[in-house]
């Protein structure tokens, strides 16, 4: 299983997610983040990772929790992600190769163009909560079969 991070930077009216312009999750709005290298941390993953997507620096983090995906049909597929939360950061976002950034409003967010995992624990998130889940997808790759909530949720 591939261990990720992200890294939400949020104003609490806006979160900064992106397009997929490529890879896996293409055409479909995502958080900013990526695979954990050997040596990294989750939280060293999460700020290089929203810099190069970005171009964002984060200057304080969060841990919001964790996110596991198991992928049924793929299971070379499955992902366990460190989810942060960012308050401040410098800069302004610029779209990379990977990611066009965008700023959404936190009470309107594009559901309909994300994976079908995100409202179950991203306005968690971003109010605050702490989260730990486990979403296991169908063989077609993007509806839900079980979700799983593995600790209750810390306010």
């Amino acid at each position: 299983m591939k261990r990720c991070a992200v890294l939400l930077p949020t104003d609490g009216k806006r979160v900064l997610l992106g397009l997929k312009k490529r890879g896996f999750g293409q055409g479909k709005i995502v958080e900013l983040g990526g695979k954990i290298e050997p040596g990294e941390s989750p939280d060293d993953t999460a700020r290089r990772e929203l810099h190069e997507e970005s171009n964002l620096q984060a200057l304080d983090t969060h841990a919001a929790g964790e996110v596991i995906f198991e992928f049924s049909a793929r299971p070379d597929l499955n992902l366990h992600v460190f989810v942060f939360v960012t308050h401040r950061w410098e800069g302004v976002p610029c779209e990379s190769d990977e990611i066009a950034p965008e700023w959404f409003e936190t009470a309107a967010l594009p559901y309909a163009r994300m994976w079908a995992d995100a409202p179950h624990w991203l306005p968690q998130v971003l109010r605050g909560e702490q989260v730990k889940y486990r979403f296991v997808f169908a063989d077609d790759g993007e509806t839900i079969a079980q979700i799983t909530l593995l600790e209750e949720h810390a306010h």
